[in-house]
C-alpha cells in the first residue's frame, strides 16, 4: 500500500482523506439509523394505551423523549397540551410537526457530505490523472521523442494518472451506492415518523383543552 501511495504522488492524499471521511461518515450512519433508535416497534401504541385517559406528567413525557426519535416526535404533543392550558388542536399538530423537523434533519446527517465525496472523488481522480500527464509530456526530450526523455519521470507519470484515476473511483463508487442507501431509508424512516405521528395527533385532538370535540363534550 505504501508503494502504490508512493506511486501515485501528492495528488492521492487528498483520495486518501476522502476515503477516511467517508468511511467514518458511513459507520456513524449504520449506528444512528437504526430501527431501534428511529422507529420502535410498540412505543406508539404504549404511548397511545399510557393517555387514554389524559395526558401523563412531565417525567413520562421526559422519559418518551429520550426513547427514541419517535418518541421525541410524540412526547411533543403530549409537552404541547401539558404547557398550554387552551392548547388547540392546530397548536398541538404544530408542535408534532417541529420536532419531526428537528428529527428529520437529525437523520440526514452527514449525508450531504457523503454525496460530496461521491461526487468529488472521481474529479480528485481526474486531477491526479492530469498531473500525471502533465509529468509524462515534461519527460519527452524537446525534440518531442519520448526515447529521448527521462525514463524514470516517464513511468512516474504512468503512474501518477493510472493509481489516481483507479483510486478516485474507488472511493466514489462505494460512497455513492451507502449515500443512496442511506437517502432511501432516510426517506423510508421520515414517512413511517409522519404516519406515527398522525395517528397518535388523532388520538390527542379529544385531550387537547382547545378542541372543539373536548369543548362538546365528547
Amino acid at each position: 500500500m505504501i508503494s502504490i501511495i508512493q506511486a501515485a504522488g501528492w495528488p492521492i492524499w487528498p483520495l486518501i482523506i476522502c476515503s477516511i471521511l467517508g468511511l467514518a461518515f458511513i459507520v456513524e450512519r449504520f449506528v444512528q439509523l437504526k430501527s431501534a433508535r428511529i422507529l420502535p416497534t410498540q412505543i406508539l401504541d404504549e404511548a397511545i394505551g399510557v393517555s387514554q385517559n389524559g395526558v401523563p406528567g412531565p417525567d413520562t413525557v421526559a422519559q418518551l423523549q429520550q426513547h427514541s426519535a419517535l418518541g421525541e416526535v410524540l412526547a411533543a404533543g403530549w409537552r404541547a397540551i401539558n404547557t398550554n392550558p387552551r392548547c388547540t388542536e392546530d397548536e398541538m399538530r404544530g408542535a408534532m410537526e417541529a420536532a419531526g423537523r428537528t428529527v428529520a434533519h437529525r437523520l440526514e446527517r452527514y449525508l450531504p457530505a457523503l454525496a460530496t465525496i461521491a461526487s468529488a472523488a472521481p474529479l480528485l481522480g481526474l486531477l491526479g490523472t492530469v498531473i500525471g500527464m502533465i509529468e509524462i509530456f515534461g519527460s519527452q526530450a524537446p525534440s518531442g521523442a519520448l526515447s529521448g526523455g527521462n525514463p524514470a519521470q516517464l513511468a512516474h507519470g504512468i503512474s501518477v494518472a493510472l493509481y489516481n484515476t483507479a483510486f478516485g473511483l474507488i472511493v466514489a463508487i462505494p460512497t455513492l451506492i451507502f449515500w443512496r442507501y442511506f437517502r432511501a431509508r432516510v426517506d423510508g424512516y421520515v414517512l413511517g415518523l409522519e404516519l406515527a405521528a398522525e395517528r397518535f395527533a388523532r388520538h390527542l385532538e379529544p385531550l387537547c383543552p382547545g378542541s372543539a370535540r373536548q369543548g362538546a363534550g365528547l
